[in-house]
């Protein structure tokens, strides 16, 4: 299970049961992560508008890894567990993953659960990187159908940034990638 702090504007798209977890028509695949918290657990998002398409951008609250989701629609949200999922492997995989990195990361996954708890420091990482990437996406006239949440999801890993109580800076990837082969 990866337990999720979605903002309320994101929590308000979201077709929720009781459990917190999304009522997805899709089988989620994850029986054996569906109980315990994942060594992923724990992501912020939030939900952006980039010209005029709705996109999901997850922060990892340690490693501050980003997951670009972009252009969804209605009905995607509710299939959100998937599009995570798919996002997530292949970000890692533009990061240089090789195969025990790739299994590694796969073993990781899990349903998704939504809460609201937030940490300001992580929403402030995010709201920068929402930024940088409205603006490279505009600076590089990149159109609707040719956004690459991939590729704009390694993008953002591969720069320093700054987390709260720490005194170095955090290099998403590297952080992301050990923690994955600590696992």
């Amino acid at each position: 299970m990866i337990c999720i702090y979605a903002t309320k504007k994101l929590r308000k798209k979201l077709p929720l049961r009781d459990s917190g977890r999304l009522s997805s028509s899709r089988s989620s695949g994850f029986a054996a992560n569906d109980g315990a918290e994942s060594p992923i657990s724990n992501w912020h998002a939030n939900i952006v508008v980039i010209k005029r398409r709705q996109c999901v951008l997850f922060v990892h609250d340690d490693t501050l890894f980003p997951v670009f989701v972009p252009a969804l629609t209605k009905k995607d949200f509710a299939e959100l567990d998937f599009f995570f999922s798919d996002a997530f492997m292949n970000t890692i995989l533009k990061t240089g993953a090789d195969d025990e990195l790739m299994e590694a990361a796969h073993a990781t996954l899990g349903p998704l659960t939504i809460d609201t708890t937030c940490d300001r420091s992580v929403q402030g990482t995010m709201n920068r990187m929402v930024q940088e990437l409205a603006f490279q996406i505009e600076y590089d006239d990149i159109p609707v159908s040719q956004f690459m949440g991939y590729r704009l999801g390694a993008w953002l890993a591969n720069r320093p940034c700054r987390k709260k109580g720490v005194n170095e800076c955090i290099w998403p990837i590297d952080a992301m990638h050990s923690l994955l082969l600590s696992t």
